[in-house]
């Protein structure tokens, strides 16, 4: 990375990028024993039940998976490609499996969370009911797959193609959208299509957020759970 792309950069400037770095791998390490040796003295004490001893060993495996997966990602970035001239990057296939991992990570440690501090609402289950929580589901894996799809945007620097919207240049659709052969390789690899597809996924994202907020105003709700979808509705247009 040095000599084909940082070849000016002085030595206050390459410690601040290993400052930021060492920081990342030492707090990833802190949520790691952050995790582990609660859950050990837990365990130990006879605290926790039978399905709370296989989430805890779940989340933790899932914290040491997330580290090896990190260690993974960034060993990309440091591999030689002598037929390449190609910016030195990691791969973004890696860095959205990174991220991916981190997102079901965080997302299960909240669920176990929020299960154990707060008690579950007895609700009947009308039809209106189920189908409010499936869209609410839908919504979820919608969102999630918006920021893998951003994963890939960071991988490929592909936010740096275009910087107009919601038209991309002059046009609605680029005319290298699927400038790769075979086809489905744009969706990975050509920065115009990825830069698209997260615009797309994110519109989406929004409207399937409003549409969600719209529809549970039709339907009586705990206080708690309205809650919840008026802060998912604010934190998604502020996003």
């Amino acid at each position: 990375s040095f000599n084909s792309l940082n070849h000016d950069m002085t030595l206050p400037e390459f410690k601040f990028i290993w400052y930021m770095e060492y920081s990342h791998r030492m707090w990833g390490r802190v949520v790691g024993l952050a995790y582990i040796l609660p859950a050990a003295y837990f365990w130990r004490r006879g605290w926790l039940s039978r399905p709370l001893k296989g989430c805890v060993l779940a989340l933790c495996g899932l914290v040491c998976f997330q580290g090896l997966l990190g260690w993974y990602m960034v060993k990309s970035g440091l591999e030689e490609k002598p037929d390449s001239y190609d910016i030195p990057r990691v791969s973004q296939y890696r860095l959205a499996a990174h991220l991916g991992s981190a997102l079901v990570l965080y997302s299960a440690s909240l669920w176990t969370g929020l299960s154990l501090l707060l008690p579950q609402h007895k609700l009947p289950e009308t039809k209106q009911l189920l189908r409010l929580r499936q869209y609410a589901h839908g919504t979820t894996a919608l969102i999630f797959l918006t920021a893998l799809s951003g994963a890939f945007v960071a991988g490929l620097d592909a936010g740096l193609v275009y910087n107009s919207f919601p038209k991309m240049g002059e046009r609605w659709i680029p005319d290298d959208l699927l400038a790769f052969s075979p086809v489905l390789r744009n969706i990975f690899e050509n920065p115009t299509t990825v830069q698209f597809d997260h615009r797309i996924l994110g519109i989406a994202s929004v409207t399937a957020v409003t549409a969600l907020y719209l529809f549970s105003r039709k339907i009586p709700l705990p206080r708690r759970t309205r809650m919840a979808v008026t802060s998912l509705l604010a934190v998604a247009w502020m996003q």
